[in-house]
């Protein structure tokens, strides 16, 4: 080398050239030397070196690199002559963070360079000198950036290990979850049985898969709360660990007797054979009679409940009526009957045993159809609840309202239909044994108990009958029990009910007449109903002599004996002829069914001229309608039926002819001679 400097090449995938030790710049000095790192210090501060730090090559510029002079890549020059950065030396040494800091800061320091030409050399530099301040300021800047980006870091981490900890617990919840499913399917199967009794010591009787075993509870269990009948889970032990409650399946039997002590039962099974069951807890209680359905558990003997008769459910009404006495009209004196038959007996029982005086087992009230049979049993209902309360003090009065329909007792097995009105009895003497009046009300009476002997394709009245006189006259008394019959055709019930002694009293519920139909017209057209305001402006805006009015002249209409209101002509068998006019087959349903058809004309008017009010007009229309619909309706094969239905009496009818005319009187009547069995009736 021309200028005498010795070099050592350095093995290595990055090769340096390094100057021999006492070889130095004469302006770099050593390392160690305290003004060279006072130098090395600030160079690196300010982000640029002296010009006489670098020095270049062989009739080279100064301070230009020159590193193939020694055999150095450009991209990293030697240190001494030719070296281009001699901060970098020093840069390496030092590490952490506080280097990081200090290069950040020179490389955001005001610097100024003049550039560089195109062969990569540096043609000259220009420090500005910064003061003190300005390096604090730049400092604690640099650190802010520093920490803020941390403090970033830091919250990212944060986020990380809070996210890391709920899967955690989500994974643990997981896996006890799984535990727990793992050890109950890993448990042992358990056994049941039935709790029996505890003895003196604590151990428990109980029966189970068909034995009777003592066994114990463990600690967790309460055995002061077990019942008999109750079942309870067994471990493999045979240990009780748990209380269940009662069994829901079983047979069903019939209560025979309840025998001594209460806690046994005699039943009777579906094959009739007598069996001795346990009464379950929960039966003790319970006021049980013969006949009742039992469920009965045939593995332990336990009767555990009591099966309501759904069958008699379907057939009685238990409820109190809310019908009124006030509420029917035009049957002042066969109310008066009733209430003589039925409340006096009931309310002054006293009287009535200082007197010797028996009280009536039954009533039969008969009459045309229509007529309010029905509506006065219900009010004898409601009648009697409402003493019993007054009478008791109690809020609410209690009374039983049995409503038998005749024909659904009728069944095609035999010895159906006598069971069912076995059981209505029964129903009937237990609610009555609780001091509560009860009343069995058969309507239709004459579809169940018709006279024995008239059936044509069957004689199931033969035993029907016979059943209902036991019941009523048997053996057994009926206290406080009150039956009540209704019918139209009280002809063809059995004379044996009909005697002294079962049903006792008789009374006819007439057709009613002029009177009893304003009465029963009153109850259905009131003085708050919207009224016409021509027809109120004619009685001085007064709304109750405005419905006087209308009821007056719609009675007056309905009862003349004027040609419009012939309804039929009758022939006798002895060929006397007699003319029936509309108010011979009057009833209280008929004229009910009159002001609802004028109050529906009242509403059609409003809705077609928009003038609201009922007005006479409206109800004298429905009266026509209503003898007109009923043209047709006497038709039947056998005259003397229909006689007998709509309440005539007397001689033989041979021969109907209807006298109905159109609503302008020109339509002719006609004759029914022959006539088809179309089953209507009036």
């Amino acid at each position: 080398m021309g200028d005498g400097r010795r070099r050592r090449a350095v093995p290595g995938s990055r090769r340096r050239a390094v100057r021999l030790r006492g070889d130095h710049h004469a302006v770099v000095p050593h390392r160690g030397d305290p003004a060279c790192r006072r130098r090395l210090d600030r160079a690196q501060g300010i982000g640029d070196h002296a010009p006489g730090v670098a020095c270049g090559g062989a009739g080279g510029p100064a301070g230009a690199p020159h590193g193939g002079a020694h055999r150095i890549p450009a991209v990293q020059p030697a240190s001494g002559s030719g070296c281009d950065r001699p901060g970098q030396a020093l840069t390496a040494c030092k590490r952490g963070i506080w280097g990081r800091l200090r290069r950040s800061a020179g490389t955001v320091g005001h610097r100024r360079a003049e550039g560089w030409k195109s062969s990569g050399r540096r043609i000259g530099s220009k420090v500005t000198p910064r003061s003190p301040e300005e390096d604090r300021q730049m400092t604690e800047e640099v650190r802010g950036e520093e920490l803020d980006r941390l403090r970033s870091e830091l919250a990212k981490q944060r986020a990380n290990n809070e996210r890391m900890t709920a899967t955690l617990r989500e994974a643990r919840a997981q896996i006890l979850t799984l535990k727990a499913e793992v050890d109950r399917l890993a448990e042992p199967p358990s056994a049941y049985g039935v709790y029996l009794d505890t003895l003196e010591d604590g151990s428990i009787n109980i029966f189970t898969g068909g034995r009777k075993m003592r066994v114990v509870a463990t600690p967790a269990v309460d055995v002061s709360v077990l019942v008999p009948g109750q079942e309870v889970m067994l471990n493999e032990a045979m240990n009780i660990v748990e209380i269940a409650g009662f069994e829901q399946r079983g047979d069903i039997v019939m209560l025979k007797e309840i025998l001594e002590g209460g806690a046994r039962a005699l039943v009777i099974a579906h094959t009739d054979e007598e069996q001795v069951v346990h009464l379950a807890d929960p039966l003790r209680t319970q006021r049980l009679r013969a006949g009742d359905s039992l469920l009965v558990d045939s593995r332990s003997g336990f009767a555990v409940e009591r099966i309501p008769k759904a069958e008699v459910e379907e057939l009685v009404l238990e409820e109190v009526p809310d019908i009124d006495y006030e509420d029917i009209g035009g049957l002042g004196s066969q109310i008066e009957q009733i209430r003589d038959a039925v409340e006096l007996p009931f309310m002054h029982a006293d009287l009535f045993r200082e007197h010797e005086l028996r009280a009536p087992k039954g009533i039969l009230l008969y009459g045309p159809p229509g007529c309010g049979k029905t509506l006065i049993a219900k009010a004898v209902a409601n009648s009697l609840a409402k003493k019993v309360s007054a009478r008791e003090g109690l809020e609410a009065g209690r009374s039983f309202f049995l409503n038998i329909k005749g024909p659904e007792l009728l069944n095609k097995y035999v010895g159906e239909t006598e069971r069912h009105i076995r059981l209505v009895f029964q129903r009937a003497r237990e609610k009555a044994s609780e001091g509560m009046p009860v009343i069995v009300f058969f309507d239709e009476m004459d579809s169940l108990f018709r006279t024995r002997g008239s059936g044509v394709s069957s004689d199931v009245e033969n035993t029907i009958v016979p059943q209902l006189l036991s019941e009523i006259d048997g053996v057994e008394g009926l206290e406080n029990v009150i039956v009540i019959g209704a019918s139209n055709r009280e002809d063809m019930i059995d004379p044996a009910i009909l005697r002294p002694g079962r049903l006792d009293v008789k009374i006819k519920i007439e057709r009613p007449d002029a009177q009893a139909a304003a009465d029963i017209m009153a109850k259905y057209l009131t003085p708050n109903l919207p009224l016409h305001p021509d027809d109120l402006s004619e009685h001085g805006g007064n709304p109750e002599v405005t419905v006087a009015a209308m009821i007056q002249r719609t009675v007056e209409r309905m009862y003349s004996e004027a040609d419009e209101n012939r309804f039929l002509e009758v022939t006798y068998a002895n060929g006397d002829k007699e003319v029936l006019y509309f108010k011979d087959f009057n009833s209280g349903a008929m004229l009910e069914n009159i002001v609802a058809r004028g109050k529906k004309s009242a509403i059609k008017e409003f809705l077609d001229t928009g003038q609201k009010g009922i007005r006479l007009q409206h109800l004298l229309a429905a009266c026509v309608d209503e003898f007109r619909e009923n043209e047709d309706l006497p038709n039947t094969t056998n005259p003397d039926d229909w006689a007998r239905i709509s309440g005539k009496k007397g001689e033989r009818i041979v021969f109907i002819r209807t006298l109905v005319q159109g609503k302008q009187g020109d339509e002719p009547g006609r004759t029914i001679d022959n006539v088809a069995n179309t089953g209507q009736y009036l």
